[in-house]
């Protein structure tokens, strides 16, 4: 008989309940070799995001080995601030791991903990840009529902977990099995699109031009970051000219304008959640106030104080 092959799913206060359940749900259903333990960080119980409670089997320094470790996202983000000792116990934990798996803001999780320096990764597109910019050794691929770069893997948002231990199920055992678990939880084995349908990223017309992609994820990743004409073209390692045609052939649009509604849409999500107009305008890439409501004037037909009035969140931290 092989081996089990145990998983390990990390749970903490404030974690989003379907973080943990999706890949309990589907590694449990994969069967045999699966053994799947749910660790915390003392070993006691924690409460999730909703407020349901969950028990654990183990506390994370009782791990000795396991062959994948889940890492899920917290609800807040300030939650991995505020407790610096969660991280050391992910980099910790992914130590004796031979994979390792985040789910949705959990990428936040191994970014800390230096686990995503110089890889590929992905997490909830609304958290993207923020990912891109606290760590820039991170190549950010906003549009992914799941990536895999060596032994990690991270993922979108929330039911990506499925998505993401599905393809690990199919690596492990094949794509039989995979299936079998996908007819079981009804849900794609291989989801159609990426998270552009749920995101920003929505305007954009799909493209898998191998010049373009890597400049419209980094676009929606940072979209602060200086992507000028010139900026671009550099990347791309083309004339101007030439960007200038092929951004228009597969977008529809011109680099600038482009850039302008990401940049619109950043700041609306910023604002949204309370940022001020001045550290919105930064933030987004606008710059100055005074940009900021140009650019809301022109796109949303309101100024940046108005729209944050009616919109902005009255739940507060």
């Amino acid at each position: 008989m092989a081996a089990p092959h145990i998983v390990t799913v990390l749970a903490f206060d404030g974690v989003r309940l379907m973080d943990v359940a999706a890949p309990l749900e589907v590694f449990s259903t994969a069967g045999r070799p699966y053994v799947v333990q749910v660790c915390t960080p003392d070993g006691g119980p924690v409460r999730t995001s909703t407020g349901l409670r969950i028990d654990a089997d183990l506390p994370a320094e009782a791990v000795t080995r396991t062959a994948t470790l889940v890492v899920p996202g917290p609800a807040d983000l300030a939650t991995l601030a505020a407790d610096p000792s969660l991280v050391a116990q992910v980099a910790d934990l992914a130590g004796r791991a031979q994979r390792v798996a985040a789910v949705c803001t959990g990428a936040f999780a191994l970014a800390a903990a230096g686990l995503l320096d110089g890889r590929r990764a992905t997490t909830h597109w609304e958290h993207a840009a923020e990912l891109a910019r606290s760590y820039p050794a991170v190549t950010v691929t906003p549009d992914a529902i799941h990536v895999q770069d060596g032994p990690v893997l991270t993922s979108a948002g929330v039911t990506a977990g499925i998505d993401v231990c599905l393809t690990l199920v199919e690596q492990d055992l094949g794509p039989e099995a995979a299936r079998r678990v996908a007819r079981d939880l009804v849900v794609f084995l291989q989801r159609p699109g990426g998270q552009s349908q749920f995101s920003v990223a929505s305007r954009t017309s799909p493209t898998r031009d191998p010049v373009l992609r890597p400049l419209l994820d980094a676009m929606v990743a940072d979209p602060a970051a200086d992507h000028g004409l010139p900026a671009l073209a550099r990347r791309a390692g083309l004339s101007t000219r030439h960007l200038s045609r092929l951004f228009k052939a597969h977008t529809g649009t011109t680099p600038a304008v482009h850039l302008e509604l990401l940049r619109v849409e950043s700041a609306r999500m910023l604002l949204e959640r309370g940022e001020s107009v001045t550290t919105t305008a930064r933030l987004s890439g606008l710059g100055s106030d005074e940009s900021l409501r140009r650019a809301f004037a022109r796109h949303l037909g309101t100024t940046p104080s108005a729209y944050a009035s009616r919109f902005r969140t009255t739940v507060t931290g």
